[in-house]
């Protein structure tokens, strides 16, 4: 063996701790990393799997009622490779042992052989036999909700008639992996399902015999999308299209596209913090190694080993402990992965979820984390090498002692002798005790950033539940009824105030830029659905132009004054220009709002609504629910505070599970930060400390004059840590931002003291 290889391993064992610290830290970077590129890459490459596995279509559309010989035309549209009609329908469920109505999707399969796109995997059981009508399969997650299995039977509302369907299988569609019910932001597998049914069933139910209102097509590879989408809307038009939109819009890929982003944002804002204080603590670890080696530096170059090599011994010091880091990383990240791909599955319905990080990630995250090792290197190696042998056999020069400037500010006459010892460290090393205040300032930043996010979706729970939806129920029509029927809804049992609103499916359009949505009327003097300014004040629903919510009107380009175009993709499909009179705080989803009768008066219609919404007296809710059930004018019910207990249990879980890794991470950060600090600080005034001690010092006190250092720094990175986390919090709320989700930055005081405390024990 080598000498200086010889002596890295001895420099390694001197120094394991600090080592290890070190190491530590560079492996929560590289699993961070890990964890969220392997588990994007995972998404994408099983996404892709199921989709071209189950033929998942690239275009989609919906249509009142067209004939089934429109099929055939559509076929014909250059770029199309197949096409395929079916039937769909809202309906209510009536689960057994459940009180409220739950919501079904019915969406028909051939009676004959198997979907040509949007494939069904059959998970248990069979798929639906020719000539029983009343077969069904349900989708995986709402049967596992409810304990159903094949054999079992469920009631449903279909068009005013109900019908019991007999359970003959359990599957997982491409179409619909993250499962979400009309209106809905998060999934409730418990009040809304997916089921598939025989054609001929449905036909016969909603007099659809020999017609369709439902057709999916996938394209050829280098088609012109958009203009196959514009000629589907032209041939639909005449039978009530509603508008095609491609895979990007359709919303299960749209939500799962969502969270891949965010897992991407993520990646590349957390690792480099990790990385960046590992390359600090390096740099303050080598070069206070060159520093107490100075003398055998200079021995060294005096037998004849060159600059170069020396430099050489000290970049492969960093390089040894970046790798133990990064093996750590590899195993923790990898085993992180797992844990989160276990979570995905309860969310996205795979019928496979592997983590297979890509090779290319491990490879990618060794290389930086090497370069970030070397960077923390270059310092400590080019001093190595620079020294001459005669300079670095010498002592080095004894630190400047005396009075500080604050003491000459009156302070000497008032701090004990020890305190005093303190602060003239610190201010005779202001350098790196700046560091290591950025360093610990990074992890309360981290923290603090990290846990944000549950103040923020408590902030905006209460915003969208009880400032803007105040109902206890949001009951869904059919299809669009006069604004009379409102009369039935006030005389039900329990009702003790309803409101109406219209929803229209509409394209708004600026320029070159546009987005399909959902444009609400709302009742003038609306007290139950309500709309907000961006102070959170209640706003009038404009009575001759609209609201944009901020996310639609920042993607639109748009601000009040300036005019939309406005295309219905449903009735007459009028087109109007509409002037934007305001912009409304909307965190959960982006809509556009109309006063009621605007809106009717844009659609060409009457006084029409589409939505109830129903105040309820919590002691009569069982008879109510029982009277909706048995309503053939309701299409679905959604019950709020389910739906917000289902957003709490789902968000729950996620954020238990990051703040806990982020907890982790950010205590390795400080403790990494403050060790290695304390060991240097120790080993330069080992002598000074042994003096005091022979003088008389206690070993308390003397413990005090080393570790009171640090708890003045740690206090002093506390309040800028606290700032740069509601800046990294502020930088994280607009990476995170989607069209579904806008986070502002809401950081209760709770937080900071929970990520201060943290940081300082």
């Amino acid at each position: 063996m080598r000498a200086l290889d010889a002596k890295l391993i001895r420099d390694l064992r001197h120094i394991w701790l600090q080592a290890l610290a070190i190491a530590l830290v560079i492996g929560s970077g590289v699993a961070m990393t890990i964890m969220s590129l392997g588990m994007l890459h995972s998404l994408e490459e099983t996404r892709a799997a199921f989709y071209d596995r189950y033929r998942f279509a690239d275009v989609f559309a919906s249509v009142k009622r067209a004939p089934e010989q429109l099929r055939a035309r559509i076929a014909e549209i250059p770029g199309v490779a197949q096409v395929e009609t079916r039937i769909l329908a809202g309906v209510m469920l009536d689960i057994a042992g459940m009180d409220e109505p739950a919501r079904g999707l019915l969406v028909s399969v051939p009676d004959r052989g198997a979907p040509l796109l949007n494939a069904l995997h059959i998970r248990e059981g069979r798929p639906i036999a020719a000539g029983r009508g009343e077969e069904a399969v349900l989708d995986e997650a709402f049967a596992l909700a409810h304990g159903l299995h094949p054999g079992d039977r469920i009631a449903a509302l279909v068009n005013g008639r109900k019908r019991t369907l007999d359970v003959v299988g359990i599957a997982l569609s491409p179409e619909y992996i993250y499962t979400l019910g009309p209106g809905a932001i998060m999934p409730d597998n418990k009040r809304f399902g997916v089921i598939w049914v025989g054609r001929d069933m449905l036909a016969s139910a909603f007099d659809l015999e020999g017609a369709f209102n439902g057709v999916s097509m996938t394209l050829l590879r280098n088609a012109g999308e958009a203009e196959i989408i514009a000629t589907v809307d032209r041939l639909l038009a005449p039978y009530g299209g509603t508008g095609a939109y491609g895979r990007e819009d359709q919303m299960s890929h749209w939500f799962v596209s969502n969270e891949l982003s965010q897992l991407r944002s993520m990646s590349w804002i957390v690792s480099p913090i990790f990385l960046g204080v590992a390359a600090f603590l390096l740099h303050i670890v080598l070069s206070r190694l060159v520093t107490i080696e100075r003398g055998q530096i200079g021995l060294l170059k005096a037998f004849g080993y060159s600059g170069v090599a020396v430099g050489w011994h000290y970049a492969k010091l960093a390089l040894a402990i970046v790798a133990g880091g990064i093996l750590m990383g590899y195993a923790a990240g990898t085993w992180l992965g797992r844990g989160l791909a276990e979570m995905y599955a309860e969310f996205f319905h795979f019928p496979f979820l592997y983590y297979r990080p890509d090779p290319g990630v491990f490879v990618w995250t060794a290389a930086v984390s090497v370069a970030i090792g070397l960077s923390g290197a270059l310092g400590a190696a080019r001093r190595a090498v620079s020294l001459p042998p005669a300079v670095a056999m010498m002592p080095a020069a004894p630190p400047a002692y005396g009075t500080s400037r604050i003491e000459r500010l009156g302070l000497k006459l008032r701090l004990p002798h020890a305190m005093r010892m303190v602060l003239r460290q610190i201010l005779r090393r202001p350098g790196r005790a700046g560091v290591t205040t950025l360093g610990i300032a990074l992890a309360t930043a981290l923290l603090v950033s990290s846990m944000f996010m549950i103040d923020t979706i408590d902030f905006m729970l209460d915003v969208q539940f009880n400032m803007i939806n105040r109902q206890d129920l949001t009951v869904s029509l059919t299809d669009a009824r006069s604004a009379s029927i409102l009369a039935d809804f006030r005389a039900m049992p329990g009702v003790m105030q309803a409101e109406g609103a219209r929803v229209a499916a509409v394209r708004i359009g600026h320029g070159h830029l546009s987005r399909r949505t959902g444009l609400i009327g709302l009742s003038p003097g609306a007290d139950l659905g309500r709309l907000l300014d961006a102070d959170l004040r209640p706003v009038t629903p404009p009575p001759r132009g609209m609201a944009l919510s901020g996310t639609l009107a920042r993607v639109l380009g748009v601000g009040v004054g300036d005019r939309v175009t406005v295309e219905a993709l449903e009735g007459r499909r009028l087109v109007r220009d509409v002037p934007v009179t305001e912009v409304v705080e909307q965190f959960l989803g982006s809509s556009a709002f109309m006063d009621r009768k605007a809106l009717n008066r844009l659609m060409g219609e009457g006084d029409l609504i589409s939505i109830v919404y129903v105040q309820a007296d919590a002691t009569r809710q069982a008879i109510l629910y029982r009277a909706l059930k048995d309503a053939p004018s309701v299409a679905g019910v959604t019950v709020e505070a389910a739906a917000l207990q289902s957003f709490r249990d789902t968000l729950a879980e996620n954020m238990l599970l990051m703040n806990t890794f982020n907890i982790a991470f950010a205590s390795l950060i400080a403790f990494g930060v403050v060790y290695n600090s304390a060991r240097i600080s120790l080993s330069e005034r080992g002598h000074e400390l042994a003096s005091l001690r022979v003088l008389g010092f206690t070993r308390a006190e003397v413990s005090w004059i080393l570790l009171g250092e640090f708890a003045a720094i740690t206090l002093a990175a506390l309040p800028p840590g606290l700032g740069l986390g509601y800046g990294l919090a502020w930088f994280m709320s607009v990476m995170f931002e989607t069209e579904l989700f806008r986070f502002p930055v809401v950081i209760e005081r709770a937080t900071y003291g929970f990520s201060a405390l943290v940081v300082a024990g």
